[in-house]
C-alpha cells in the first residue's frame, strides 16, 4: 500500500500542472487583463469591458491622445512609460512561458504573491475567507452522510413498501429543487421574509460574537449556519440516499447474504457485519465527489443569497477583476486538496474492507 500510495503522490505532480498549463493557456486569451483593469481605474472607467463596445468612438480624437502605441484599450491619453510600468509591476513584461514557469516555480514553494489590487497576500486572503467555505462544505456533507445511509439502508429493507414509496418521493422532489431556490424559500419562512423571524438573515457570526460566552458562541455560530448548510445539503442527500440504497439492494440479493441467513444469523448482523461493508465502497468512493462539490459547486449562490463572505465570491470576484495572483493560487490550492482527497477515499477504501489491495490490482 506505501508503494501505490507514492505513486499516486508523485501523480499530482504531472496533473496538477496540467490543469494549470490549460488554465494558464486559456487566460492569455482572454480579453480585459490585468493591465487594462488597472488602466480603466486609472481612468476612473471602473469597468473595463466597456471600452470594448466603444472602442471605435474615438476615432475624431486629439492625436496626442493616441499618441501611445499600446494595444490596451482605453489606453489612450495615458503615458508609455505608465503603460511599461504597469506591465512591469504584473509581471506582463515577460514573455508567457517565463511567467508560468516563474508562477508555478513560487506555487511549488508554496509562495503565491500578493493580489494585485487588494494589497494582501493570496494566503491569508484564503484563509479569511475560508472558515465560510469548511462550514458549508464540511457540515453539508457529513450531515448528507448522517442522513443518506441510515435512511438508505432502511429504504432498502423496506423496499416496495410505503415508506420507501414515499420517502422516494420527497427524495426526488428535494433533488429537482436547486439549491439557490431552496435557499430563497427559508430565507422567505424563517429569516424575516414573509413569516417567522427565526434565524438571522445574514453573517456567519453576529455582532457580538467576540463578547460572547464560550456557549454562547458555539450557539450563535451554528444559529447562523442552520439556513445556508440546509440549502447546500439537500442535493448530495438526495443523491446519496439513493445510491445507498441501490449499493444495498444489490448486495442482499447475492447469495452470500442468504447463506448468513439460512446459518439463522439476526437480520442486523446480516447488515451491518456482511452487507454493509461491501455496499458502502461505492458510497465511500463518491465522498471526493461530494466534498468538493458542496465545496465548490454552490458556494456562490449560497454565499451572495446570505451574505457570507467566503471562496466561491472571492473566485468569482477575482476572475471578474482578473485579479491572476488569486484566480490561479487558489486554483492550485484546491487543486492539490482535490487530489489528496482523492487518494484519501483510496484509503478509506481499504479501511472499510481490508481485503482490497491497490497494488496487487496495478500488478
Amino acid at each position: 500500500m506505501g508503494a501505490y500510495i507514492l505513486r499516486r503522490l508523485l501523480l499530482i505532480i504531472p496533473t496538477l500542472l496540467g490543469i494549470m498549463l490549460i488554465n494558464f493557456t486559456l487566460a492569455q486569451f482572454v480579453p480585459g487583463g490585468p493591465v487594462e483593469q488597472a488602466i480603466a481605474r486609472a481612468q476612473g472607467g471602473g469597468d473595463v469591458f466597456g471600452g470594448f463596445a466603444g472602442s471605435n468612438s474615438d476615432a475624431g480624437a486629439d492625436p496626442i491622445d493616441n499618441a501611445s502605441d499600446s494595444t490596451y484599450v482605453g489606453a489612450r491619453g495615458l503615458p508609455p512609460e505608465f503603460i511599461a510600468e504597469l506591465e512591469k509591476e504584473f509581471g506582463f513584461d515577460k514573455p508567457p512561458v517565463e511567467r508560468f514557469i516563474n508562477m508555478m516555480w513560487n506555487y511549488m514553494r508554496f509562495d503565491f504573491g500578493e493580489s494585485y489590487f487588494r494589497s494582501i497576500s493570496v494566503i491569508d486572503l484564503i484563509k479569511e475567507k475560508l472558515p465560510v467555505s469548511i462550514t458549508l462544505g464540511l457540515w453539508s456533507t457529513l450531515i448528507a452522510y448522517m442522513i443518506s445511509i441510515p435512511l438508505g439502508i432502511r429504504k432498502a429493507v423496506r423496499d416496495g413498501s410505503r415508506f420507501d414509496t414515499w420517502t422516494s418521493g420527497a427524495i426526488i422532489a428535494a433533488y429537482a429543487i436547486p439549491g439557490f431556490l431552496f435557499a430563497i424559500l427559508l430565507l422567505v419562512l424563517f429569516a424575516g421574509g414573509s413569516y417567522w423571524q427565526i434565524f438571522p438573515l445574514r453573517g456567519l457570526t453576529s455582532d457580538n460574537f467576540d463578547q460572547l460566552s464560550l456557549l454562547g458562541k458555539i450557539g450563535d455560530y451554528f444559529w447562523h449556519i442552520t439556513l445556508p448548510v440546509l440549502a447546500s445539503t439537500i442535493s448530495a442527500f438526495a443523491t446519496l440516499t439513493l445510491l445507498t440504497k441501490n449499493s444495498f439492494l444489490d448486495e442482499i440479493k447475492k447469495h452470500y447474504v442468504m447463506t448468513a441467513r439460512a446459518k439463522g444469523l439476526s437480520e442486523s448482523k446480516v447488515l451491518y457485519g456482511h452487507v454493509f461493508r461491501n455496499a458502502m465502497l461505492i458510497v465511500i468512493a463518491g465522498f471526493p465527489a461530494v466534498f468538493i462539490g458542496v465545496f465548490f459547486g454552490s458556494s456562490l449562490i449560497i454565499e451572495t443569497i446570505f451574505s457570507l463572505d467566503g471562496l466561491g465570491r472571492l473566485a468569482f470576484e477575482a476572475t471578474v477583476a482578473r485579479d491572476y495572483p488569486i484566480v490561479f493560487g487558489s486554483l492550485f490550492i484546491f487543486g492539490l486538496i482535490g487530489l489528496l482527497v482523492g487518494i484519501l477515499s483510496d484509503l478509506m477504501y481499504v479501511l472499510v474492507d481490508p481485503r482490497i489491495d491497490f497494488e496487487r490490482r496495478e500488478g
